[in-house]
């Protein structure tokens, strides 16, 4: 049975599991300790970062999302995900890649914003207005990407369609939707009436509201230092370039952000 170490809000994960279940494979998902210094041993082990998705089948452990796709393509090639040609393969390689850095550094500050605080009066409304724009933009250069076809992939559901809707979506959530009318717009909503997308639409309804004590305890968890959210790479950039360098240096003296684990 393969295990799947996951947040069902982490948009990585959900890449993860959508890829799972649309190859039919059956998968065991657990949500570890992410961000308070603990956790089990087995996450540990398969996620030096300390961070999730990760993956263990059998003796194989392994981290981030990309490779875990890249695995599950080579190591069950049965029903493959990935195009066909060299061509289209290395098309929906660079989209991931635009997704997984620029795009979610943008719906990741609005979750630190809106959902955590971290920002206040002026200051939140320039960053959301930017966040905003920059969303904007990048739906307008993924409706440039799908051009005619009718999934990212081509003419099928594929890899390139499980990379884009969690971001996709992760944005509409949070107010910041492909324009009605859009190839985009009908593009996420085909794709969210798959299996595979309800039930990362389930898992995340199934979390605990945020009026339950659980959401409540993280934020009480975050302003003490003990819950430490991560700013690394594209997240700390979009920071530093938005004008949000007053959270950084605020989550360092409060010691409530981290940066990426070494390796030792």
């Amino acid at each position: 049975m393969i295990t799947l170490y996951e947040h069902p809000l982490s948009p990585y994960a959900q890449k993860v599991k959508i890829m799972l279940l649309e190859k039919g494979l059956p998968f065991e998902a657990k949500t570890p300790a992410i961000g308070t210094g603990g956790g089990e041993n087995a996450w540990l082990e398969s996620s030096p970062r300390a961070e999730v998705p990760s993956l263990i089948d059998g003796a194989t452990r392994i981290f981030d999302s990309t490779i875990i796709c890249e695995y599950l393509e080579d190591k069950y090639p049965q029903k493959p995900l990935r195009p066909a040609s060299a061509e289209d393969r290395a098309r929906v390689r660079m989209i991931e890649d635009q997704l997984d850095t620029i795009y979610e550094g943008v719906t990741w500050a609005v979750f630190e914003i809106e959902g955590w605080g971290r920002a206040q009066g002026e200051l939140k409304t320039v960053l959301l207005k930017r966040a905003s724009e920059q969303i904007a933009g990048m739906n307008r250069w993924l409706e440039r990407e799908l051009g005619a076809r009718p999934y990212f992939n081509g003419d099928a559901f594929g890899w390139g369609d499980a990379c884009a809707y969690p971001f996709v979506a992760g944005a509409a959530g949070q107010g910041n939707a492909p324009p009605a009318g859009s190839k985009l717009g009908a593009w996420l909503a085909r794709v969210s009436e798959r299996p595979s997308v309800r039930r990362c639409i389930a898992d995340i309804g199934a979390l605990p509201p945020a009026g339950g004590g659980s959401v409540d305890m993280l934020v009480q968890l975050l302003a003490s230092g003990m819950f430490k959210r991560e700013y690394r790479d594209h997240r700390l950039e979009w920071m530093l370039r938005s004008g949000g360098v007053s959270i950084v240096l605020e989550g360092m003296q409060k010691n409530n952000i981290r940066f990426s684990n070494e390796p030792s």
